[in-house]
Parts: C-alpha cells; structure tokens; sequence
C-alpha cells in the first residue's frame, strides 16, 4: 500500500499525516478507473469469499503500513491505531467514491474523509 511513501516524508510527520501520504499514492494508482473499481467493488460485494479476501489484503495492508510506521520511530501502539485509522478512511472514502452519481478525484473524497475524522476526533 504505497509504505515506501513513509520514508520520504522523514520523521517529523505525524503518524497519521504519514498515513494521509500513503493514501495519497494509494489514490494516485487506485483512482484512475472509477468505472472499473465499481464493477470490481459490484462483484467483491455480490461475493462472500470475495469479501472475505477483500478483508485480509487490508488486514495485510494494515499490518505493512504499521510496520513501517514503526521503522519511521512511531511507537506500537500509535502505528497500529495509525494504520487501522488510514484502512477504515480508505475504505469509507473508497465506497463514497465509487457509489457517488457524480465524478470525483479519488484523493479529494479520501482527504475530505480524513479531514471528517480529524474533526470528529477533535470534537470528542
């Protein structure tokens, strides 16, 4: 999931600003095609073990991401909530996109996602 983005951002970033460049490039190579990510994202939902692998490659996606979290010297458990964090944005942000009627950037609707979280999280 683009985790060699970690390593240009330096150590300076947040843990979740980190992510947010990740989701960046993830965006970059996923958004090109929106007609064919929904038909691929119709058939993964139409199909329970489809699903289920759906899930275990961002459970793998999610590990990945933590791991070079830490690598970048951010602490376990700020890693493990950083990189689940970015997985549920992108997938709340990749299911608005593609089920939206009108034609959006794929990185816009992850970054206004993220930028939803972040007010959430700062209200709470």
């Amino acid at each position: 999931m683009g985790t060699a983005v970690l390593g240009a951002g330096g150590t300076t970033a947040s843990a979740l600003d980190a992510v947010a460049a990740v989701l960046d490039t993830v965006a970059e190579v996923v958004g090109s095609n929106r007609e064919l990510a929904r038909a691929r994202h119709t058939v993964i939902l139409a199909n329970a073990e489809l699903r289920e692998r759906e899930l275990i490659k961002l459970a793998s996606m999610s590990a990945a991401l933590a791991d070079g979290l830490r690598q970048r010297g951010i602490g376990d458990i700020e890693a493990s909530l950083a990189a689940e964090t970015g997985i549920a944005v992108f997938r709340v942000a990749f299911s608005r996109w593609v089920t939206a009627s009108e034609d959006h950037d794929l990185r816009e609707v992850i970054r206004e996602t993220l930028a939803r979280l972040r007010a959430l999280t700062a209200a709470g």
